[in-house]
């Protein structure tokens, strides 16, 4: 029995061992598509968006960006397939959890800085002051600047957790409201429902690419 609206989210729901972190790998059972010797609607569908990604990211990113764009178009079907995921019924929703999305955002965010810091000190260090500061206010540039560097990670994860945890306990909330609903009421319910998981599924494709559009700005500041 849910003793909480926000139990729906917990991990553990067994007292021994909880098998729905397993959710997120289930991904690799429906990608190997490119092994098939025929080409299929779902491949011709995944080519197209590779491609169609891969152009605009390319566009910002400055040097050449084959590998950059590979990792975050990679990055992007991961989160859209863990976030559609969380919209089916009995399935764990692991993307909206901090842990899940700190883990993807501060490591990249890690190497884009040793990256940046190693290769171009120099640059790194210019960036920190933007052109046409007054010279009495470059101290506070600086800082300001070094801690917007500091929160990337922290704003790409709790956006991503904080967009996707929004719906799903609106839909939890009416969901237990419609227990005790008269039918007039319970058709209510449910049309509000079904807008809700159309606007669901309009956010799980939006905050995949959110997530993996900032990635490639801030790895576009370092490539340099």
């Amino acid at each position: 029995m849910m003793t909480n609206l926000f139990s729906t989210f917990d991990p553990a729901t067994s007292i021994n061992y909880s098998m729905n972190w397993i959710s997120s790998l289930m991904v690799f059972m429906i990608l190997p598509y490119h092994f098939w010797m025929l080409p299929n609607r779902i491949n011709i569908m995944f080519k197209n968006v590779t491609q169609k990604l891969h152009n605009e990211f390319s566009l910002l990113l400055s040097t050449n960006s084959s590998g950059m764009t590979l990792m975050t178009i990679s990055l992007f079907l991961f989160i859209l397939i863990n976030n559609f995921m969380g919209l089916m019924p009995y399935i764990f929703t692991s993307s909206s959890h901090l842990v899940f999305s700190l883990t993807m955002a501060l490591p990249l965010w890690l190497s884009m800085m040793i990256f940046g810091w190693f290769k171009n000190m120099n640059y790194m260090f210019a960036h920190l002051v933007p052109n046409g500061t007054p010279s009495l206010l470059m101290p506070f540039m600086v800082l300001i600047e070094t801690i917007s560097n500091i929160i990337r990670p922290g704003s790409l994860a709790v956006r991503l957790t904080a967009n996707m945890i929004a719906g799903h306990l609106l839909m939890s909330l009416l969901g237990n409201k419609s227990i005790d609903a008269n039918n007039i009421v319970l058709l209510m319910i449910m049309l509000v429902q079904i807008m809700l998981m159309m606007f669901e599924a309009a956010v799980a494709i939006i905050q995949a690419y959110v997530f993996s559009v900032l990635t490639t700005l801030y790895s576009s500041e370092v490539m340099h």
